[in-house]
């Protein structure tokens, strides 16, 4: 977008086999894998390096003898870049921008999820919960790393002194962020974007309800399969993830009409929208702005919102979709029964209040102008 109005993008990343391609790769610290088998000297230094990469330091530091940017917009720093990279920037004089898709500078784990459900234990300080709950992966030794990075960033400052504005695509983050102590004031609030006009609407309407993206426990999965049993009505389950196996048992233990359609992306996810008649998020965490309610609307199919983080700031009960309280099955299935019950046109009514809603509010013209708007405040650009 930013090279579409005359800008020079200089991209910072990890070294991948799956990046596109770019004159810039020589300056891209070497890939970090995790998962393998290491010895203990290896283990140590990719620790030391996800904690405070001198690579990416010294790499960045080359790039930047070679260009001057007017503003650097960060994001997902944290473990293959590390935040090592803001004081130099600091140091430079450029202007810091860093979008939170999650939770970490808050929730050294960065999801305020842990064994037993949503946890806010380390509030206020208390960081050694982290590996106390083992949050990482259930990992005593991977939750040692983290609650070591997250203690050297704090003493450090590395986020609070260097960067110098905060993006977040919803307003709980914001207000959740302000309720950990971090200053409103270096807070912005821009909503995520979806690419309108590749998102083409059908008007027929089907019968199943679907759920898109990943597999996990946190995503409220179960009970989204035990309120298609006690609604008897018909769901799709689009994606991979680490509890696949487990949700297809417990569709066979309970009968509930369920298919598994993998991994979808582009139009044959977008297809799998269309013939849908609403999309489910019944999350069970503080999700923070799912893009996929903005494509589920932009496709004008109306959203079945779990009432927790940043969803229901997305839905307009009872104009694009329906929320109901999280984790609670059969709330979800009176709000499935209530669109099942409804005509297609009065479906299709809500699709098109939410594809209305995208049109003004989550286009990229509108993401662009307001991170432009950013930008200007912070001195990044005249």
């Amino acid at each position: 977008m930013f090279e579409e109005i005359g800008w020079q993008v200089f991209p910072f990343a990890m070294q991948h086999p799956n990046n596109l391609p770019s004159e810039w790769a020589k300056f891209f610290p070497d890939e970090i894998e995790f998962g393998e088998s290491y010895s203990f000297i290896e283990k140590a230094s990719r620790a030391f390096k996800i904690t405070y990469s001198l690579e990416a330091r010294k790499k960045l530091g080359r790039l930047l003898d070679m260009v001057r940017p007017d503003i650097a917009h960060a994001h997902n720093i944290y473990h293959h870049l590390s935040p090592s990279i803001l004081s130099l920037l600091k140091a430079r004089g450029i202007p810091t921008v860093l979008t939170l898709h999650d939770l970490k500078i808050a929730c050294p784990a960065y999801k305020m999820l842990t064994h037993d459900g949503i946890c806010e234990r380390c509030k206020g300080g208390a960081i050694w919960n982290v590996a106390l709950h083992r949050c990482v992966k259930n990992s005593l030794a991977l939750s040692a790393v983290i609650l070591m990075e997250s203690s050297v960033h704090r003493l450090l400052g590395s986020y609070s002194k260097n960067v110098d504005r905060f993006i977040v695509p919803s307003r709980f983050f914001l207000e959740k962020f302000v309720e950990w102590g971090w200053p409103r004031d270096k807070i912005a609030y821009i909503p995520n974007f979806v690419n309108f006009d590749r998102l083409k609407p059908q008007n027929e309407i089907g019968n199943a309800f679907i759920y898109f993206g990943r597999l996990g426990h946190e995503k409220g999965l179960e009970t989204f399969i035990r309120a298609l049993k006690l609604s008897g009505l018909k769901g799709w389950i689009v994606g991979t993830g680490p509890d696949e196996g487990q949700l297809r048992r417990l569709v066979a233990e309970t009968g509930a009409e369920v298919k598994f359609l993998g991994y979808l992306s582009g139009e044959k996810l977008f297809d799998a929208i269309r013939n849908a008649r609403a999309t489910v998020l019944p999350s069970e965490w503080y999700e923070n702005a799912p893009v996929s309610v903005l494509e589920s609307y932009a496709l004008e199919r109306p959203v079945i919102g779990a009432n927790i983080g940043g969803i229901p700031e997305l839905v307009r009960a009872g104009v694009t979709g329906e929320t109901f309280q999280s984790g609670d099955a059969e709330a979800l299935a009176d709000r499935m029964e209530r669109i099942a019950s409804m005509s297609n046109e009065d479906v299709l009514t809500m699709g098109k209040a939410g594809r209305s809603w995208v049109t003004e509010s989550f286009t990229s013209r509108c993401y662009l102008d307001r991170v432009l708007s950013l930008y200007r405040e912070i001195g990044g650009i005249l």
